[in-house]
């Protein structure tokens, strides 16, 4: 099968493997980036502070 493709069709198919490999590997670097970033600054531990205790709040009040 991988015969009749010919060389442009195989081109074709190792550039959108390698594409989707990645942008993957883009995505997975930049998530990791941004979850530290946003954990790690002085206001992602303000604000999950403040998250955590109106949470808490919740819970006694129920």
């Amino acid at each position: 099968m991988i015969s009749n493709i010919g060389a442009g069709g195989l081109v074709l198919f190792f550039n959108i493997i390698f594409l989707i490999v990645g942008l993957l590997i883009m995505y997975l670097v930049i998530s990791k980036a941004v979850k530290d970033g946003i954990n790690k600054s002085v206001i992602g531990e303000f604000v999950e502070k403040k998250y955590k205790n109106s949470q808490d709040n919740e819970d006694l009040n129920k």
